[in-house]
């Protein structure tokens, strides 16, 4: 007699189910793991943007602000493709209308999330010319 090989189908069925509890366990993990990647692109990018605020204000003698992205355009610097579908960055003065630069010169830098990134426990994130960075709409500091 002639013996017959391969798998049942209760074996198949235990071989998907452990794989689909494998996938539900892996799968929020990784993208946990994205959010922070997307976060460290930003905040990467935010030093950059302050680095070339320091840059601009010994030679303009102010910060380049419009609580827009042409203050980004005027520093010289385009968001990265990393940063911009999770992140609208935005660089505007301290004081009472954040497009009009202050005396004396001032400049805070916003990075809030959109898209898939809405979900980060860190939030909008934000750095200042002092160097003071804060996150949660500058409810917690530090990123």
């Amino acid at each position: 007699m002639k013996a017959h090989r391969g798998f049942t189908l209760i074996e198949l069925m235990i071989v998907v189910a452990v794989v689909a509890i494998l996938a539900a366990v892996a799968y929020p993990s990784y993208q946990d793991y994205l959010k922070r990647g997307r976060r460290a692109s930003a905040q990467t990018f935010i030093m950059e943007v302050a680095n070339k605020e320091s840059q601009y204000l010994l030679d303009a003698r102010n910060y380049a602000v419009s609580n827009n992205a042409t203050a980004i355009t005027t520093l010289g610097l385009t968001v990265p493709n990393d940063v911009s579908p999770y992140y609208d960055l935005k660089v505007g003065s301290t004081g009472p209308d954040p497009a009009v630069a202050t005396s004396p010169p001032s400049y805070i830098i916003t990075a809030t999330p959109k898209g898939t990134q809405t979900t980060d426990p860190y939030g909008v994130m934000s750095l200042n010319h002092e160097g003071a960075k804060t996150r949660k709409n500058g409810a917690e500091p530090g990123w």
